[in-house]
């Protein structure tokens, strides 16, 4: 296999997990991490991949959090320039700014006639304002004669005399039973810094969120990130990024602002054209869920967490998603973070070995980890004998990006240890 086959296959590997933002992170990774699992369902996003000569563009959706630096993943070859012309038309035209142009599908549509990645990336461009583009690649639903992959989209560097910028749209069709199909929310402030957000439910039972903030959620960079993100009742996703440079990382910002305001970012994600590249992509597959028990929710481990707490200690600044929360309580030194992963391990697919631990009297099995740093972490996982797995971290900050603002978090490591070793947590049997 060739290398550009390699990277690709890889591509559409990664696009499958999507839906539960990659599989869980072993024993030391978690501890060692920081929850980033739970916390990568906050922001996940599609990278423009150009794989090969032709226009074959696979697009993958990553999560935000990794062990080496806490920076979104961006995978991306570069493509081959084509030269500045100028763009099919303007965006003022066809691209509707009302919440209702959002589609309706009362049913998941088989897939269409085929749509080549020329006719996306058209498309792309005639719902573009006037401007030079360059570097300009689509993806269509035939892959060059090849069986539909179940993605398309299309990227390009647009300039409309204010600074290049790099923008990808991506399209993909997410199953009945994916968790991730109500998966469109704002992030959490605490661990994405970002200036706005907005979510809205379309009238057609969608959900609509825009997006602005940066590259990296600790701003290492000047680099901007906006994003529309449409998730349609009929499955559909559709995802339109931008960024305040010609590339998503490694180069200089060249503009103040990406080009595209938060009200053309909409009008191009809810516009009526897309029909046609949603109806192309094939049926989107049911998988079974990693887990043989009811997922734990926000609320509820929130709940949970509250009753563990030691006394005159209270939950302020709450968010989460399924299988992850996060609060923030101060003891009158300062903001302290603590984070929970509430996950079944009992699957088959958990064969890792959950060594190095404290074994308890219970059988409870515990690793205990101090990250330093600014800000500091510390963590304590455990493995309860039923196959739960309850990970807590704590911060000696307000959150994951915030400088540490006291010496050490506001839980100790034996009130951590309490909370996730805590006989409150069982397995929900389905």
């Amino acid at each position: 296999m060739s290398a550009p086959d390699s990277f690709e296959d890889d591509l559409l590997h990664a696009m499958t997990r999507t839906g539960e933002g990659f599989s869980p992170q072993g024993p030391a990774g978690l501890a060692g991490g920081g929850l980033e699992r739970g916390r990568r369902r906050w922001r996940r996003r599609s990278a423009a991949a150009v794989v090969g000569g032709a226009a074959a563009l696979a697009l993958v959706g990553t999560g935000a959090f990794y062990l080496t630096d806490g920076s979104p993943s961006a995978v991306r070859l570069t493509p081959a320039g084509t030269g500045p012309t100028p763009a099919a038309g303007s965006g003022t035209g066809s691209a509707s700014l009302t919440p209702g142009s959002s589609p309706t599908a009362s049913a998941t549509p088989s897939a269409g006639p085929a749509v080549s990645g020329e006719e996306v990336l058209a498309m792309f461009r005639a719902l573009l304002p006037q401007g030079q583009i360059s570097n300009a690649e689509g993806a269509g639903a035939d892959r060059n004669g090849q069986p539909n992959t179940g993605m398309s989209g299309a990227s390009l560097v647009f300039d409309e005399g204010k600074g290049k910028s790099w923008m990808t749209i991506s399209f993909s069709r997410v199953a009945q039973d994916d968790p991730s199909r109500t998966d469109n929310d704002c992030p959490d402030k605490k661990i994405i810094a970002f200036d706005a957000c907005t979510a809205t439910a379309l009238p057609d039972g969608g959900r609509l969120t825009v997006f602005q903030g940066y590259e990296y959620p600790d701003r290492r960079v000047d680099t901007k990130w906006w994003n529309a993100k449409l998730t349609g009742k009929d499955g559909r996703r559709i995802e339109l990024s931008e960024w305040n440079s010609p590339a998503e990382k490694g180069k200089p910002v060249s503009r103040a602002t990406p080009p595209l305001t938060p009200e053309q970012l909409r009008a191009i994600v809810t516009d009526k054209s897309w029909d046609r590249v949603i109806a192309a992509l094939p049926e989107p597959v049911s998988e079974s869920p990693n887990h043989r028990s009811e997922p734990y929710t926000k609320e509820e481990i929130l709940a949970t967490a509250a009753k563990l707490l030691p006394t005159g200690l209270k939950q302020t600044e709450t968010g989460g998603s399924e299988g992850y929360a996060n609060f923030v309580v101060n003891d009158g030194k300062g903001k302290s973070m603590v984070e929970l992963n509430v996950d079944d391990w009992s699957n088959p697919m958990n064969t890792e070995p959950f060594g190095g631990t404290e074994t308890m009297p219970d059988g409870t099995q515990v690793k205990v980890r101090k990250v330093p740093g600014n800000p500091a972490r510390w963590t304590v996982d455990a493995l309860h004998p039923d196959g739960l797995r309850v990970a807590v971290g704590a911060y000696n900050s307000g959150g994951p990006n915030a400088a540490g603002s006291r010496t050490a978090p506001a839980l100790t490591v034996e009130q951590m240890k309490a909370i996730a070793t805590s006989p409150e947590w069982k397995l929900k049997k389905k």
